[in-house]
């Protein structure tokens, strides 16, 4: 535990300078309040799009077992 706690903080400290280097520009290139804007919406727009589709989901799966467990129910009474 300890050797890989130690070895993963080595490779954070020797791989920082990298991060540093280029005055900070990401991937995306220089980034404004417009882009960093957009990419937080993005990501609030995704999260609320996930939690209904997954609700959606959840319900139309409870309805099934509910259905199921209703037919079970059904032939073990006979009716």
């Amino acid at each position: 535990m300890r050797t890989g706690l130690a070895a993963l903080f080595l490779t954070f400290l020797l791989t920082a300078p990298a991060f540093a280097a280029d005055n900070g520009e990401g991937l995306a290139g220089e980034t404004d309040d417009k882009t960093v804007t957009f990419s937080a919406l993005g990501v609030i727009v995704f999260f609320a799009l996930f939690v209904i589709v997954m609700s959606a989901l959840q319900g139309l799966l409870e309805k099934r077992k509910d259905q199921r467990k209703a037919a079970e129910l059904r032939k073990r009474v006979g009716w």
